[in-house]
């Protein structure tokens, strides 16, 4: 399938329209018309080398919203004209012990990223929502409910299941007290999510600039944790904090406002941290834990989830010649929603 979509043509460089062809449908794969595509910082650090080489010309692009305009022979949950979404992998190997019970991203063989990882049959190098259209095999595709605005639904797909995933594993309900580190775009989804599931809830932040935003989603409080002694009053409080500050930076302050048995999980930073005190961690039997995306049935449930509480990602719609300058502003700071690709822009390129 010819098709067109913006990339990325070597390391840092600026993305630019490029012709390419997804693969033949193969019996158990899904053919999607992108309607819209949500940009996530972890496009910036991929096509920025940031974690390492990549096959270049990349096409990012890991939340996806579409419509199905073709199915293969054995594909029986999906049909044509119905509204769908793909997240951040669209493989995993269906059969090692973790795929087995629904967390496909743990998968033993590892799982197939959405984008710039080699196909399990073909060996070509995956290319992603930044596009017309996308080809995905039928269990990794998931449904999306009338109830969402489909232009705002796509930063579901890793915003969403990203802090809905942690919430849930760390049973998250009715009197948790969660405190969010950070209101990007993952940060205002965790504290929308945790509201909606009963729990009590404090953005914690350099400042209180953003105090406004984070009570108009339903946050309780803001933490300035340049505050000495606001953080030294609020010492012991949270049952789970969710740290979603994507770059290097020292966790060791907040693990005091951390409970006995709390603990810190990390959802933004994929690299170094600076290096941690243990002493909180010993004396209040604190835990810094990781969390990765989640299975694709978490998935669908974050989105069924969020079609149930009316929960929307903040967004902003671009262009998708307006890509490049949205990088930037990433790049300049810790903007409060998501950017938002409306596919339908690719039709003047």
């Amino acid at each position: 399938m010819k098709t067109i979509g913006y990339a990325a043509p070597s390391e840092g460089a600026a993305l630019a329209p490029f012709h390419f062809e997804r693969r033949e449908l193969r019996e158990n794969d899904v053919a999607m018309e992108i309607l819209y595509s949500g940009v996530c910082h972890s496009d910036l650090h991929t096509v920025n080398g940031d974690w390492g080489p990549q096959s270049y010309p990349l096409i990012p692009g890991h939340e996806i919203v579409g419509r199905v305009t073709e199915v293969g022979s054995a594909v029986t949950k999906f049909s044509v004209g119905q509204h769908v979404a793909v997240g951040c992998m669209v493989d995993s190997c269906q059969h090692c012990d973790q795929c087995d019970h629904g967390e496909e991203q743990y998968c033993r063989e590892g799982m197939t990223p959405t984008y710039g990882a080699p196909d399990r049959i073909s060996g070509e190098i995956t290319q992603g929502g930044y596009a017309r259209h996308i080809v995905v095999r039928e269990e990794f595709v998931l449904s999306v409910s009338d109830k969402l605005d489909l232009a705002k639904a796509a930063p579901i797909l890793c915003a969403g299941i990203t802090t809905y995933s942690p919430l849930r594993t760390w049973n998250v309900g009715p009197g948790s007290r969660v405190g969010v580190i950070g209101l990007g775009g993952l940060g205002h989804m965790a504290v929308k999510l945790a509201v909606a599931m009963g729990a009590e809830v404090t953005v914690i932040s350099r400042s209180k600039s953003k105090e406004k935003e984070a009570l108009s989603i339903g946050a309780k409080s803001m933490l300035a944790s340049s505050d000495e002694q606001e953080m030294t009053a609020t010492a012991n409080h949270f049952d789970l904090i969710v740290d979603t500050v994507p770059v290097k930076h020292d966790v060791t302050s907040y693990l005091p406002l951390l409970d006995v048995d709390g603990t810190l999980v990390i959802v933004g930073q994929v690299g170094p941290l600076n290096e941690p005190m243990t002493f909180p961690l010993i004396f209040g039997r604190r835990r810094i834990a990781g969390s990765l995306i989640g299975g694709i049935a978490e998935t669908q449930e974050v989105l069924d989830f969020c079609a149930k509480h009316n929960i929307h990602p903040d967004c902003e719609m671009i262009k998708i010649d307006e890509i490049n300058n949205a990088y930037k502003k990433l790049e300049e700071g810790d903007i409060s929603h998501r950017f938002v690709i409306d596919m339908s822009s690719l039709e003047a390129v």
